[in-house]
């Protein structure tokens, strides 16, 4: 049976701590748990979906919430992708029975 994996992509619109205004950040929450900031690897959400699709990522859903005041934007990316199946455990081989001989010295 196939198993999947998650992922997801946050582009968020944000007042920047500087004082340029506006910045767009990318967080990218793994199916592991981690959460990393992306953004140095590109400024578009279609950049980090290209990259995403070539590691095995497929774009299920977007979600965008429009309840965050002002002019911050919030956009949800969600991935999918197949689960590596875990390696098969090896059968030991069995020694088989046969005569030992001995070396007379």
């Amino acid at each position: 049976m196939l198993k999947w994996e998650y992922a997801l992509l946050v582009r968020r619109r944000q007042a920047a701590t500087t004082d340029i205004g506006w910045e767009v950040v990318f967080i990218w929450y793994g199916p592991d748990g981690s959460m990393i900031d992306v953004t140095p690897y590109g400024d578009t959400a279609l950049a980090h979906l290209n990259r995403a699709g070539d590691q095995g990522w497929e774009l299920v859903a977007m979600s965008e919430d429009p309840s965050l005041p002002g002019n911050n934007e919030l956009h949800r990316y969600h991935l999918k992708r197949p689960k590596a199946a875990a390696p098969q455990p090896r059968q030991r081989m069995r020694g088989s029975r046969t005569a030992r001989r001995t070396i007379a010295g």
